[in-house]
């Protein structure tokens, strides 16, 4: 099939490289490229598993609320708190 396409400057750029670094000619890299995008682009993914992290007990809570960092400081570094 013979058809007339307006590619954008950026995308001519990146077939330009691609055409030289694989010593293609623009038709070959076009056809391929178009293919690799609209298989990409129809292909059906599979849905991803949700990501779950177990939960680990860390023991109690030592201090009674971290609003006081003085406390929780004191208590951090062994000082006898009043």
């Amino acid at each position: 099939m013979r058809t007339t396409l307006t590619i954008d400057d950026d995308v001519a750029v990146l077939l330009e490289r691609l055409r030289r670094t694989r010593n293609l000619n623009f038709k070959a890299l076009v056809n391929e490229a178009l293919r690799r995008g609209l298989h990409e682009m129809t292909e059906v993914k599979k849905p991803r598993q949700p990501f779950q992290t177990r939960s680990v007990s860390l023991g109690r809570l030592r201090i009674a609320s971290l609003d006081n960092v003085a406390e929780a400081l004191a208590i951090a570094e062994g000082e006898g708190f009043r």
